[in-house]
């Protein structure tokens, strides 16, 4: 082969590796999809959530859509191809040469949304949580006092704060005891619980507290966290079952709240526009009804006409913009927890996870 064929030669080759290189499908996607596709659903999943507590606020009805599936498709077609022509040596003349080289890279994702209606809303957004759900995401070692606050609006009798049309009412000065004392057995690791069943295989879940190798304060918390809930003094396990009133001493009764009822709890946070309460626009909320104690709201849904700088989470609604400021870590923590809650009352997870699908040619 003429130099100069081989000269073309090589080039196009070279513009057919270019091509391909550049564009890199196949297992070099697997790393940068995962991250691109789980990053757009957290922050979509953010929004439509801190958008339906917005919503609550103003009596307007909350709506999810699921993400389904995802199928992303690529396609990556190259080609290259070289031509010439070189005279003999006793011609006259120059030597003519062609080069081509073609690509297309097609990137075709598809994505199906599934609105949450029917059994599945009832079931996720409706029901009450499990009151061992709360527990063994406090076990797993979420906070106890954001899990408690948020989540339960009745323990042995005493109520939490509680929000609606209305306004809010206070919640019992002993409630908020009994979980500012939960936080610090937690911590202390002195609480724990098991699953134990019955002789008819029936799910028994078991608080207890254990006394050995634990300092003087936190003995002195178990017992006053005993004596606030009407729980036996002498002993270690007390049974976990769902209900305002513990049957007996050795209960400890939940009256659990559903998302849908943690949701119209944070809504009572939201900050909104005075003239949209006094027009009948928006529900009353903490700023209008002071909490017992002058306790600071665990929740600072933030509002203002410009898109804010700076947030964790922010949606339009109303001609305003709402937000949850991204320094803002108790806020940030509830907003979590809300997450954390709605993934535990999700009982169709195996119905609706989002699938990836990358095929590649």
């Amino acid at each position: 082969m003429p130099p100069d064929s081989r000269l073309l030669h090589r080039a196009a080759v070279a513009c057919a590796v270019l091509l391909a290189g550049c564009t890199g499908v196949g297992p070099r996607t697997v790393a940068r999809d995962r991250y691109d596709y789980s990053t757009s659903i957290t922050e979509s999943w953010k929004r439509q959530t801190l958008l339906n507590i917005v919503k609550l606020r103003y009596m307007d009805p909350p709506i999810f859509v699921d993400v389904g599936q995802i199928v992303a498709g690529y396609t990556l077609e190259t080609g290259a191809s070289v031509g010439g022509s070189f005279p003999s040596t006793d011609s006259f003349g120059g030597t003519t040469g062609t080069l081509a080289a073609t690509g297309r890279f097609t990137d075709r994702p598809t994505v199906t949304y599934t609105p949450l209606t029917g059994n599945a809303f009832i079931s996720v957004l409706m029901t009450p949580l499990p009151p061992d759900a709360i527990f063994f995401a406090m076990q797993s070692g979420q906070a106890a006092d954001a899990l408690l606050m948020s989540s339960v609006s009745v323990m042995n009798g005493l109520r939490n704060v509680e929000a609606s049309i209305d306004g809010v009412s206070v919640a019992d000065p002993k409630f908020l005891r009994v979980v500012a004392l939960m936080r610090r057995i937690q911590q202390s690791g002195a609480v724990g619980l098991q699953v134990m069943l019955d002789e008819r295989r029936q799910r028994t879940t078991i608080v207890s507290f254990r006394s050995a190798d634990i300092d003087e304060e936190t003995l002195a918390s178990i017992r006053e966290l005993r004596d606030l809930l009407g729980l036996d003094q002498e002993a270690s396990e007390f049974q976990l079952v769902y209900g305002g009133i513990a049957a007996n001493d050795r209960e400890i009764a939940i009256l659990s709240r559903s998302i849908l009822g943690i949701m119209q709890m944070m809504a009572a946070h939201v900050d909104v526009p005075p003239a949209h309460i006094s027009e009948g626009r928006a529900s009353p909320g903490f700023a209008s009804a002071p909490v017992a104690g002058g306790r600071i709201p665990a929740l600072a849904i933030r509002c203002a006409r410009d898109r804010p700088d700076d947030t964790f989470v922010a949606v339009p609604y109303h001609d305003q913009w709402f937000w949850i400021d991204d320094r803002d870590l108790r806020t940030k923590r509830a907003f979590a927890t809300l997450m954390l809650l709605f993934s535990l009352a999700d009982t169709h997870a195996n119905e609706a996870l989002p699938v990836i699908t990358i095929p590649t040619q």
